[in-house]
């Protein structure tokens, strides 16, 4: 019985003991979800008091004054500085370089020598030719001969058929002699040709041997050598370039690629300035003389080659040189001009600012997407030249239609419009919070 007794005092102890985890464990469930749902309220509290809260604000509006002065309209364009006139020279034969008399930067004149080719092939052949000449003229003198007596033949035969009546001269005989005769002057002008053929391979070998010796066709500087002596020349469908030759470096050529869609603004009699990249502080004048009709196409741009005339009287450009140049495509001297800023502004913004405080805060806090704009507004940005400006009246924004004319990209050039001098014009509208 005791036994019994005590089985069941430890079960009843057991029982309670879990009775009183389980109650423990519920309890701590319970203080944890409390605090989430704390943490849930005061996170939307605060935001919708962010949401909620008073902005109260002004406009403050910046200005900038309508001015007279110069504007310029330019058009930019890169490209290189090339001679007015550079002469590449070569060679028409092949051989070995004998002698190389210039050197880079040497100034040069016409006719003076730059390269001798070794002539002892060359040399040979004249000789050669010189002997096949003398040949065909002994040629020539052998057939003469040959004429003469031929003739003379056919002269002895004729004289005795005359004096025989024909009858001691056999027909066979006369017809042989006449045919003789025939041969010997065919034979001649075969050696006359012989002696032009021998005196025109004379020629053209005379003229090779000339060749051999490359001579300057301008007054100019070498500004590239290729060659050097001992070197094989090897002369085949193109001559190879041995050197370069300017002309005159104190004019050079300036060659710029314009886009196609400033092609239609620029002419001939336009001036330019342009920069190198060796005196980035100092600006060149050029003058534009020639637009090129065919277009060059670049990774799917199509520009057309432009050259300016340069004047480099002091030597400091160099052919080669990478050119910035502007060319002056018209300018207005003392004209009305107003920020382009301000016709970039609008009262728009100043609206939508006002909208954005009127909402709800569901809408602020569900913010609705931006809506389009409609096909009229679209439409309504298609005229260039009327636009309109805005000045302050009671410090409230008001419109004044304008008529713009040429702008370089800062300032706008006013044609119409009741705009003066020294007017305030909005260029910008900034919200101020209290």
């Amino acid at each position: 019985m005791e036994s019994n007794s005590t089985q069941n005092g430890l079960e009843g102890g057991l029982a309670a003991a879990l009775d009183l985890e389980k109650k423990a464990g519920a309890k701590k469930r319970l203080k944890r979800l409390l605090g989430w749902v704390i943490f849930l309220l005061l996170l939307v509290a605060g935001g919708i008091f962010w949401a909620t809260r008073e902005t109260s604000g002004t406009i403050r509006y910046q200005t900038q004054p309508a001015h007279r002065g110069d504007i310029t309209i330019k058009v930019t364009a890169t490209g290189n500085l090339q001679p007015t006139n550079q002469v590449v020279i070569g060679s028409e034969l092949s051989g070995t370089v004998k002698s190389v008399e210039v050197d880079y930067n040497d100034q040069v004149k016409v006719g003076q020598l730059l390269t001798r080719l070794d002539t002892t092939r060359l040399s040979a052949q004249i000789l050669q030719s010189e002997a096949a000449l003398a040949s065909a003229r002994a040629k020539v003198q052998q057939t003469k001969a040959t004429i003469t007596e031929t003739s003379a033949a056919l002269k002895r035969l004729q004289e005795v058929g005359r004096l025989s009546d024909n009858k001691a001269l056999a027909k066979s005989d006369l017809d042989s002699a006449e045919a003789a005769l025939l041969r010997a002057r065919a034979d001649y002008a075969g050696a006359v040709a012989a002696v032009s053929q021998a005196a025109a391979t004379l020629k053209l070998n005379q003229t090779d041997l000339a060749k051999t010796e490359i001579r300057s066709p301008i007054n100019g500087i070498v500004l590239t050598r290729s060659v050097e002596p001992g070197q094989t020349v090897a002369a085949s469908l193109q001559a190879p370039e041995l050197f370069s030759l300017a002309e005159n470096l104190a004019q050079m050529d300036l060659h710029v690629d314009v886009d196609e869609a400033d092609v239609g603004k620029i002419q001939v009699g336009q001036t330019a300035t342009f920069t190198v990249d060796a005196y980035p502080d100092r600006s060149y004048p050029a003058e534009l003389t020639q637009i090129r009709l065919g277009a060059k196409t670049t990774n799917g741009v199509v520009t057309y080659e432009t050259i300016l005339k340069v004047d480099n009287s002091d030597l400091s450009l160099r052919p080669g040189m990478t050119a910035t140049a502007d060319i002056t495509v018209t300018s207005e001297v003392g004209t009305l001009l107003v920020p382009n800023a301000a016709l970039r502004f609008s009262p728009k913004a100043i609206e939508e600012t006002s909208i954005v405080r009127g909402r709800t805060v569901l809408s602020k806090l569900m913010p609705r997407r931006p809506r389009r704009p409609s096909k009229k507004k679209e439409a309504s940005g298609a005229a260039k030249q009327r636009q309109q400006v805005w000045i302050l009246v009671d410090k409230q924004p008001v419109a004044i239609p304008v008529l713009v004319g040429l702008s370089d990209g800062a300032s706008t050039q006013i044609l119409e419009g009741d705009v003066q001098p020294g007017m305030e014009l909005i260029i910008d509208a900034v919200s101020v919070t209290k």
